[in-house]
């Protein structure tokens, strides 16, 4: 007996053996023979992750010159197309968009979204289509922007204020993440939770100070490391069996941060709730969060919001508003340094229209066609992400002859897109004469430039994140003389970046600002 058991045993494994061949057999031809785009060979297990380095934007744009607009690769376990031209852009996120609107289920929209349920990395159904809803009629519509303009007008008037104080030279992101900071917090949460030490910090109406629950530094820090964990190629997202070793420590750093937020949501919905007690009837939503702690006693939505979720929809609200306006008014002060003649045109539109007796405003942005296209040309050579955030094809379809079966991982590469030469002249260039009587908008309508994306997952706070951006932008270069410190020349200026969900210079921008107004023009109210 004891000598039949191995006997036994082998019989049982070629058994087995023969199984599988013959079920994979009947699999494989009874599977639709899919036609896909072109691609390089994956290799064993990771796919075609080996191709992909620290800038995987800039990586799979030189695969898409050898293979084209529409290119099919593989990360680890999972087939990735990739949209590399307008017309790519068009089909994904316009066309049939419908089809791929879900998302991958990532690493970090679990750790650091509360498991999927804010705007970006929720899974297309009845919970997003309400929260997309809330965002378009309520949180961001045109009314409740113009009602937030003074808060704007406040906070980029601050910015210049610390400027104007600071000893040169300076570090611009700091005071870029400050001002963008204070006009999301004092919409968002109904006071400023961030601001330098000692600056009067502007509550609109609730309250003055740093919250407890985040010091300034330790804020900034949160986001910084929110938007890097949410674009990083975490091998446990591609790879899943590979997932509980946590290969990069990606993981524990989301888990690390999304307790941190976490600590601080917490805080901002017990001040919340606290106030809403005290005033009973009498209470009147005044910001952001206050809105939607209303709508999520409204019995009548379609999916209740739980309170985890009114927390997600904040972190949502917050960290969409600040990281990618200072990132791009860094990146166009940036370009500007390094082509005076583009910032003496700037310069010279400001003082024809504003003057110098009175700061910018909101309503002369329409009055400064240059400032607006020195924006969009940022845009296009900086876009925040370079790679919109991946989708996920819901159903099997069909683009150029090409099939893209349903559980295909879809990205658009619009940083490639804003360098095809079939579109721009001189893509590699920042020439924002190229915007001086064009009709190109940033609003998703035009599929050569899109920072914002476009179709159902476009930004639903593209509105307020121009508003900012072409605000401070315009004020600063009207508020100041700009120069590069002592011992750097432009050519010598690293324009290096970081990859992440959003972009930003690798090495931030220290710059010597000098003051060109009045002086009661930046320490006045």
């Amino acid at each position: 007996m004891e000598m039949e058991l191995p006997s036994w045993a082998s019989v049982l494994v070629i058994v087995l053996a023969a199984v599988v061949f013959l079920l994979a057999t009947i699999l494989r031809h009874g599977r639709r023979a899919y036609r896909l785009p072109p691609g390089p060979n994956p290799w064993p297990i990771i796919g075609n992750l080996n191709l992909i380095g620290a800038l995987p934007h800039r990586s799979i744009h030189e695969l898409s010159k050898r293979y084209g607009p529409l290119m099919q690769l593989r990360f680890g376990s999972f087939p990735v197309v990739v949209g590399s031209s307008a017309e790519m852009a068009r089909f994904f996120l316009k066309s049939h968009d419908i089809v791929f609107t879900d998302r991958p289920r990532t690493a970090a929209g679990k750790h650091t979204t509360y498991n999927y349920t804010d705007i970006l990395w929720s899974p297309y159904g009845a919970y997003w289509r309400q929260a997309r809803k809330m965002c378009v009629t309520e949180l961001f519509s045109a009314r409740r922007l113009e009602s937030f303009e003074h808060i704007r007008g406040e906070e980029v008037r601050a910015l210049l204020r610390d400027l104007h104080g600071a000893a040169a030279p300076v570090l611009l992101r700091d005071y870029l993440s400050t001002a963008t900071l204070g006009v999301i917090s004092r919409m968002v949460l109904g006071k400023k939770y961030v601001g330098f030490e000692g600056a009067s910090a502007g509550n609109g109406g609730g309250g003055e100070g740093t919250s407890p629950a985040a010091t300034p530094e330790e804020f900034k820090m949160m986001m910084d490391e929110l938007f890097l964990l949410s674009g990083v190629f975490n091998i446990g997202d591609f790879i899943p069996w590979l997932d509980w070793l946590d290969l990069q420590g990606y993981i524990r750093r989301m888990k690390r941060v999304g307790k941190k937020l976490d600590r601080f949501m917490e805080h901002v919905l017990d001040e919340h709730d606290k106030v809403r007690r005290q005033q009973g009837d009498r209470f009147a939503a005044r910001d952001l969060v206050d809105v939607l702690l209303q709508l999520a006693d409204d019995p009548n939505l379609e999916v209740q919001l739980r309170r985890d979720n009114v927390k997600a929809l904040t972190q949502d609200l917050i960290a969409g508003g600040t990281d990618t306006s200072a990132i791009t008014v860094e990146w166009a002060i940036s370009e500007l340094l390094r082509k005076p003649e583009i910032l003496a045109k700037a310069t010279e539109e400001l003082d024809r229209v504003v003057g110098r007796g009175r700061l910018v405003t909101e309503t002369d942005m329409p009055s400064l066609p240059y400032v607006e296209a020195i924006v969009k040309e940022t845009m296009r050579v900086h876009p925040v992400a370079p790679l919109l955030a991946p989708h996920v094809a819901r159903e099997d379809a069909s683009v150029g002859g090409y099939d893209i079966p349903a559980g295909t991982r879809v990205l658009v590469n619009v940083w490639t897109i804003a360098r095809d030469p079939a579109l721009w002249d001189s893509p590699e260039e920042f020439i924002p004469e190229r915007f001086i009587g064009s009709k190109i908008d940033v609003k998703g309508q035009d599929f050569q430039l899109l920072p914002f994306g476009s179709g159902r997952r476009m930004c639903p706070g593209h509105s307020l994140g121009l508003k900012v951006i072409q605000l401070s932008l315009a004020s600063l270069l009207h508020g100041f003389e700009w120069r590069l410190p002592d011992g750097v020349s432009a050519g010598e200026l690293s324009m290096e970046e970081v990859f992440g969900l959003s972009t930003p210079r690798k090495v931030p921008l220290e710059v010597v600002v000098k003051p060109k107004l009045p002086a009661h023009l930046y320490t006045g109210p």
